[in-house]
């Protein structure tokens, strides 16, 4: 969907604001909002599902002290490129035990884009760059993962990545190794770091694109440089994406989102392959479907075919991920009308999950259904868009989602009713 420049500002503003310390806030506002389905906000179907027994038992051990290791994906739109909900989530299920503290992982620096940067992580940068979304209909490059490209074509730049953003925690995302994601199909340009002395091992991935630099001790910012060797040469340097890694095991979660980005967008990113079967998820949560459904030509039948490609990668990437779908929220079309083909998408999503035995989360359904968005920004849990939501509007989103997923966990292994989220809120 196309952005004005109110809905720009509003989203700007929400992605800027400082992570303060969590407050668990749904048991205190539950009389206020009555229009919320609080009862419809269940996983269903996980119960059913091998990998979601699997997945619990292993958040199950992490939440105990144990030593496992938990990737989520978290794949969407602009709700997933701000991370606001997913960081909440994020930090969240990252600190509910001393041992749950994962690595960063797979991040975009946003900035050099030129669009909205997530306020937990910080990006520097100088030289001119063009930044490319796979969303963005008129431009054509080269994506992987992430969805965006940054394109340099000037001498030389510099780049410099600030892990811990305004996280709470201090030191929460300090790294030992770092992978940057690029155009490795030229010799034009050459990567080097401010402290050479740094870099104790270098190791390049010509399939996914990405050259990985080991580092001698954890640092908690790096700064490199861009730079062209042959001046005379018509080059230009793309950036897909960075990596901050260090041996912390726990839970990692990797939110991959493009603002106005749908399935078919994501279809345009040559590399997206490639660089997911990277890695090995656990769960993956899907959070595409707004934009899909935001036009009146959305195709049914092209949304399910693509929703279930996206399933067979993810099993391609490991068969035992658990899959949650995540029914889009009710939103408003051209700030004029409830838009009724998100009940449409919601209708294909069940029948997926169906055929595929996944799991489904129906935050359309929890948000009170069709024309919901009309209560939510009635009270100044969305903006005037009635697509996105406040920052209030968010953290209401995250505190839903976790409390679904706590409270599958909690079923499966026949544990007392909240004592999952009572020691994740907790800890």
């Amino acid at each position: 969907m196309k952005y004005n420049k109110i809905s720009i500002v509003v989203l700007l503003c929400i992605v800027t604001m400082p992570l303060v310390a969590q407050t668990y806030v749904l048991d205190s506002i539950q009389h206020k909002y009555q229009f919320i389905n609080w009862k419809a906000n269940t996983i269903k179907m996980a119960e059913t599902s091998p990998a979601f027994k699997k997945l619990f038992r292993k958040f199950d051990t992490v939440a105990k002290g144990g030593e496992d290791d938990i990737h989520i994906f978290h794949i969407g739109g602009s709700h997933i490129q701000a991370d606001i909900y997913s960081n909440r989530l994020r930090s969240y299920l990252q600190t509910m035990s001393p041992t749950a503290k994962g690595q960063r992982g797979f991040i975009y620096p946003y900035k050099l884009a030129k669009t909205n940067n997530p306020g937990n992580y910080r990006v520097e940068y100088d030289g001119e760059w063009t930044g490319y979304r796979c969303s963005v209909v008129k431009d054509s490059v080269t994506w992987g993962l992430s969805g965006v490209t940054a394109v340099f074509k000037d001498s030389i730049a510099n780049v410099k990545i600030m892990a811990n953003g305004n996280n709470y925690h201090k030191n929460m995302y300090d790294f030992n190794k770092i992978r940057i994601f690029y155009d490795n199909w030229t010799s034009d340009y050459q990567i080097s770091f401010k402290q050479d002395s740094l870099v104790s091992e270098t190791k390049e991935n010509k399939q996914a694109h990405f050259i990985e630099y080991t580092l001698k001790n954890k640092v908690d910012k790096i700064e490199f440089c861009v730079q062209k060797i042959d001046s005379s040469a018509n080059a230009e340097f793309l950036m897909m994406g960075v990596e901050l890694m260090n041996e912390n095991r726990g839970v990692q979660y990797t939110s991959i989102g493009v603002n106005g980005g749908s399935f078919s967008y994501y279809n345009r990113c040559e590399y997206f392959d490639d660089q997911l079967l990277l890695y090995k998820p656990d769960l993956f949560i899907v959070s595409v479907g707004t934009n899909d459904a935001y036009h009146p030509d959305f195709n049914p039948d092209e949304y399910k075919t693509y929703y279930t490609d996206l399933i067979k990668l993810i099993q391609k990437a490991n068969p035992n991920c658990a899959v949650l779908l995540t029914v889009p929220n009710d939103s408003y079309y051209k700030r004029k009308f409830p838009n009724p083909r998100t009940r449409i998408a919601r209708k294909v999503i069940y029948e997926v999950a169906k055929e595929q035995n996944m799991a489904v989360w129906d935050f359309y359904e929890i948000m009170g259904g069709f024309n919901s968005s009309r209560d939510w920004y009635t009270n100044k849990l969305m903006p005037k868009d009635r697509i996105h939501f406040t920052v209030a509007g968010y953290r209401i989103k995250a505190d839903l989602l976790l409390q679904a997923l706590a409270h599958s966990w909690e079923k499966e292994l026949q544990l007392e009713p909240n004592s999952v989220l009572n020691q994740i809120i907790n800890e």
